[in-house]
């Protein structure tokens, strides 16, 4: 009989709820504890999983004695302080969301940790398990080699938090890093290659102006355009807007190489979907040969169980699954690591300062 795999769950707002409902559909498992500070939250969290341990602090969690691995879904800012205070006191394997850090000043501290760290340590990306995403990558070879890669986000606005930390900057560290380090990910994964040049535009045009916390307007972009160039000679680029929320598909992905065209058209949450407009759109994989012409679409659709059960696509569940065969010893290596993690946002915060300077970052490898 498989041994049932006790996780602990750190921060259990909306992203941390979806992770407890995923593990929830997996044979095998049970969330031991959680730790979740916002009374409201807590009592959420406690209605989804309610065998859980409420603790009271991350050091309360660590003191279950069968726990087995932890799960990392807080505000974006205390990542790397809980990351450091679980590898001083109790190094388990972890899933950690993105983005890994905000503050460029803890990317040494992150370094460390991974080289000392005895157990392996997973980054949350979950865009890379959306089916239509993956069908999409397991199609790449059809392009004769990605020479463009275009990927534009038009979306609903920043969701409320609690205590609304997603509404400013130095707790996000910005939307390149908080809403798109997905994307500077899926990047490297789909050209495997790193960045060499980033440039970026973008603003605070519609969402958030006539919102005041603590005197405070908000300062989160809702709008940008970023172009990378890749050190294999390859060129992304990524368009975000999220005052565009009517839009059919929420994600739209295009890889582009000598021989074809491969897309993606990934719908946005179910629950965001009018009734009046009927059932929510399916996603689809469109392959486009150059010769002989005809694009091939392909409807990928998803288990309506796993979009029961989160807003990103089914993906949260193929995550799971992976990091706990990964927990298991079934899985060799987290698919995401803290190098992937690292680079992701080093990503991000490039395009923020390109952004801010008008000038071309120019990166080196990690």
């Amino acid at each position: 009989m498989t041994r049932t795999i006790n996780y602990g769950l750190i921060g259990c707002g909306m992203m941390g709820q979806e992770h407890l409902h995923n593990i929830a559909l997996l044979d095998g498992t049970r969330v031991a504890a959680i730790f979740e500070p916002d009374p409201g939250m807590a009592k959420a969290a406690q209605a989804i999983a309610p065998g859980a341990v409420m603790a009271r602090s991350v050091q309360e969690v660590l003191d279950i004695e069968d726990l087995d691995c932890l799960v990392i879904a807080s505000p974006n800012h205390m990542h790397v302080d809980q990351i450091c205070e679980i590898a001083q006191t109790r190094p388990l394997p972890l899933l950690v969301e993105k983005p890994l850090f905000t503050n460029p000043q803890d990317a040494a501290r992150l370094e460390k940790v991974q080289r000392d760290y005895p157990h392996p340590i997973w980054v949350a990306m979950e865009y890379r398990y959306m089916p239509p995403i993956a069908t999409l990558i397991d199609k790449i070879g059809d392009t004769g080699g990605v020479r463009m890669l275009s990927i534009r986000e038009h979306r609903f606005p920043f969701l409320r938090k609690v205590g609304d930390w997603n509404r400013f900057n130095r707790n996000t560290g910005g939307t390149f890093v908080e809403k798109c380090c997905h994307f500077f990910d899926l990047m490297r994964l789909i050209l495997q290659s790193d960045p060499v040049r980033i440039t970026a535009s973008g603003g605070q045009a519609v969402n958030h102006l006539d919102e005041t916390y603590g005197g405070e307007t908000p300062d989160i972009l809702d709008h940008g355009y970023v172009l990378v160039d890749f050190a294999n000679g390859a060129r992304a680029m990524l368009e975000l807007c999220m005052f565009a929320e009517g839009a059919r598909y929420q994600e739209e992905i295009s890889a582009i190489g000598p021989n074809a065209k491969v897309e993606a058209l990934v719908p946005g949450p179910g629950r965001f979907w009018p009734d009046h407009l009927g059932s929510p759109p399916v996603p689809q994989v469109i392959v486009s040969p150059r010769d002989p012409k005809g694009p091939i679409s392909h409807d990928i659709p998803v288990d309506p169980r796993l979009l029961a059960a989160g807003d990103h696509n089914g993906s949260t569940y193929y995550q799971h699954r992976g990091f706990l065969d990964l927990v298991r010893g079934h899985k060799a290596k987290p698919d995401v690591t803290v190098h992937d993690g690292l680079w992701a946002v080093r990503m991000g915060l490039a395009a923020q300062q390109a952004l801010q300077t008008g000038e071309t970052v120019h990166l080196k490898h990690l």
